[in-house]
């Protein structure tokens, strides 16, 4: 079996420090995790670092910027998300999910979701399966596929970080059911994007966050297909 078979021991992975840290920073953001959610929390963060030692899954190696830079800008999308669903239970695609954020960390947050975490890269996609395992998720799945061969329906489609609003839109429109949302994490408000965006997909909602601990503008670019009731 690999090296990487199972999530790293607490003491690789974090401190007592990182995880005060996590638990107030996900206080601030309106979030009750219980013990078990900050232990699966915590333990995607070290399996993130011991695949990295390998893989070059993300650039963020610090552990400190990782916990904000990764798990608490993920965990920021969570709210949103609750208020979305307004009590139903989604299929969520996390495109160009990389290492799962936030597709991960929504999967650990929201145990009812099925989230699929596709990405084009098969190394990113193994190891989103193995975090599954490892972290005792069933709802989650790592896919490897180019987003425009799957055909859903998925409830919500999600991104972060990746391309642009315009070439998210067109390259997942199959994927997304007629009556569902993407939800594209943007940094400023990305007005030029928005204007660029095909006829077939409108905006309806552009949702500020505030990351605990970062110190860059963050928002939501909530979308439909034009003419669709969200």
């Amino acid at each position: 079996m690999s090296t990487f078979g199972g999530a790293p021991t607490r003491a690789e992975g974090a401190t007592e420090l990182l995880e005060a840290q996590l638990r107030t920073g996900a206080g601030r953001l309106g979030l009750v995790l219980d013990d078990a959610q900050v232990g699966q929390l915590l333990d995607y963060m070290a399996l993130i670092a011991k695949w990295n030692r390998v893989y070059n899954l993300t650039a963020v190696r610090d552990p400190a910027d990782m916990l904000t830079h990764h798990l608490l800008d993920s965990l920021a999308v969570v709210p949103p998300l609750v208020r979305h669903a307004g009590g139903r239970a989604l299929r969520v695609l996390d495109v160009g999910s990389g290492a799962g954020l936030p597709g991960v960390v929504l999967a650990i947050c929201l145990p009812g979701l099925r989230v699929d975490c596709v990405d084009t890269v098969a190394k990113k996609a193994a190891f989103i399966q193995q975090a599954a395992l490892a972290l005792r998720l069933p709802g989650l799945r790592g896919v490897h596929e180019r987003v425009e061969r799957l055909a859903g329906p998925f409830d919500v489609v999600c991104a972060r970080a990746f391309a642009s609003l315009a070439d998210l839109v067109e390259l997942s429109f199959g994927a997304l059911q007629d009556h569902g949302a993407w939800m594209a994490l943007k940094g400023r408000h990305p007005a030029e994007e928005i204007a660029a965006l095909p006829q077939s997909a409108e905006v309806f909602h552009v949702e500020q966050l505030e990351v605990p601990g970062l110190n860059a503008e963050r928002c939501i670019v909530w979308m439909k297909k034009r003419g669709a009731l969200t």
